[in-house]
């Protein structure tokens, strides 16, 4: 088992890589590996890493998701730091996330771009707008205080990277791993750094609009899973106020006439009461579903600490 595992999942970074490589090699002690997962590159990227010194691996399934879920199943190491190839995040703030994770138990420090630079250097206004609302949208839906969800620049540790179930295909990933620490209760730790820009002639693999709406449905479907009884319970209550205000003018009605007359309204209504009482009922059966899944994640993660020692 190594120590220290750094994964650099890559696709077309020729024009970093090198200097990635060479720049966490210096950062962190000699026990570190540096490890570059290449997925499907056309331009020399994994023949420039290798000369640098990384160990090189491929991942064909086009996708950082499916990149990271072959470097979690294959590695094993005390610590994992994950960055990019795209020379945005810097190495020197390896080694004290590492120190996070070995000596202080977090397990997972997030590198927080937005407290920093982000803004400043990136280019992109779009993107400043979609991370500013995936971090919000996400504290709220879940009660965390992650200060950078979208941040490809983290540091796990062993517990964290064998008990995470990877989903997701593509960019979306970062969403997930966030949601999953909030979820079971792991220490997260955030951990400012200064992030910049990509150089010139380095281009960005993210779509603004396509990843964007992927994000988003990754974060309403987890919290579906993750917190069944607000889900169904948010629908309920919509639902039973909607009903309850069509109901109003039925029964003014019904109380100065002693008649129905709108029955389509009265039709209406009742099956909105009712599918709000079966999304109540589903909450609460997914809850406790939930909650036997919780104890058993425990039990695992109580495995995998006795794996790692």
């Amino acid at each position: 088992m190594d120590r220290i595992a750094v994964l650099i999942p890559c696709y077309n970074e020729a024009k970093t890589i090198e200097k990635v490589v060479r720049e966490y090699k210096a950062a962190l002690p000699d026990d570190a590996v540096i490890y570059v997962y290449d997925n499907n590159s056309s331009d020399g990227t994994a023949d420039i890493a290798k000369a640098a010194g990384a160990v090189v691996r491929r991942e064909t399934m086009q996708g950082k998701g499916n990149v990271i879920r072959r470097m979690f199943r294959e590695i094993d190491a005390q610590c994992y730091i994950m960055t990019d190839g795209d020379d945005t995040y810097p190495a020197e703030d390896a080694a004290e996330m590492a120190k996070l994770v070995l000596e202080e138990q977090a397990d997972m420090v997030v590198g927080d771009r937005l407290s920093s630079t982000y803004f400043e250097e990136n280019k992109r206004p779009f993107h400043n707008f979609g991370n500013s609302f995936v971090r919000g949208s996400i504290n709220l839906l879940f009660g965390a205080q992650i200060r950078d969800i979208m941040t490809g620049y983290r540091a796990f540790s062993y517990e964290f990277v064998k008990t995470f179930p990877v989903l997701s295909r593509g960019f979306e990933i970062e969403t997930e791993m966030s949601i999953h620490a909030i979820d079971r209760n792991m220490n997260v730790v955030n951990h400012i750094i200064e992030y910049r820009d990509r150089p010139e002639g380095s281009e960005s693999k993210l779509n603004t609009y396509s990843d964007g709406m992927k994000v988003i449905n990754t974060i309403l479907r987890l919290f579906r899973i993750c917190r069944p009884m607000k889900f169904f319970g948010s629908i309920a209550a919509i639902l039973i106020v909607a009903a309850a205000i069509l109901m109003i003018p039925v029964f003014v009605e019904y109380f100065a006439t002693g008649l129905v007359p709108r029955f389509p309204t009265l039709f209406v209504a009742c099956s909105m009461t009712i599918i709000a009482v079966q999304s109540f009922f589903a909450g609460l059966i997914l809850s406790a579903i939930e909650q036997r899944d919780r104890q058993e994640f425990e039990l695992r993660l109580n495995d995998v600490s006795r794996e790692k020692r």
